[in-house]
């Protein structure tokens, strides 16, 4: 069976050290630990995370290489994340939320995980980034929180 590619933002690294989101965050890395989830990680993440605390760069550092697979800001992903805004998807300001849309839509991943609610995963504006996703050749990518791919499947 293909093992899902997801593509985490820098908010579900610092969920871990956050009391409302620790327990999901930890149980979706804990897949990745597993290897039953291909994490997605871009550039901009790690430049995110260069200032976050040691708790949380601790915990991409722990996750298995063979579990991860890197997604460079390219020029194409750092067109894409300008159409998001040219679209009105997101304000100018926010082009950090617009690249990390870019850089999993440009690398072909399943699934985006982020605990932003107000600029990624919001039901609003999940329409209108595969809307220019669509527009410029990309395939429609799921947004989700991780609370809601944290868990396996229980029958």
């Amino acid at each position: 069976m293909a093992r899902i590619r997801v593509y985490a933002d820098t908010s579900v690294f610092g969920g871990v050290a956050d009391e409302e989101f620790a327990e999901p965050s930890r149980r979706f890395l804990e897949r990745v630990r597993r290897g039953e989830v291909i994490l997605v990680v871009s550039t901009e993440v790690l430049r995110e995370l260069r200032g976050a605390p040691q708790i949380v760069r601790q915990e991409l550092e722990g996750l298995p290489q063979e579990n991860l697979e890197a997604a460079e800001v390219t020029a194409e992903v750092e067109a894409l994340a300008d159409a998001y805004i040219a679209a009105g998807v997101l304000g100018g300001g926010w082009r950090g939320d617009a690249i990390h849309v870019a850089a999993a839509s440009v690398s072909g991943a399943d699934l985006i995980v982020s605990w932003n609610f107000r600029h990624i995963v919001n039901y609003n504006r999940i329409p209108r980034y595969n809307a220019v996703n669509a527009s410029n050749g990309y395939k429609p990518i799921e947004i989700r929180s991780p609370a809601e791919v944290a868990y396996d499947d229980e029958t």
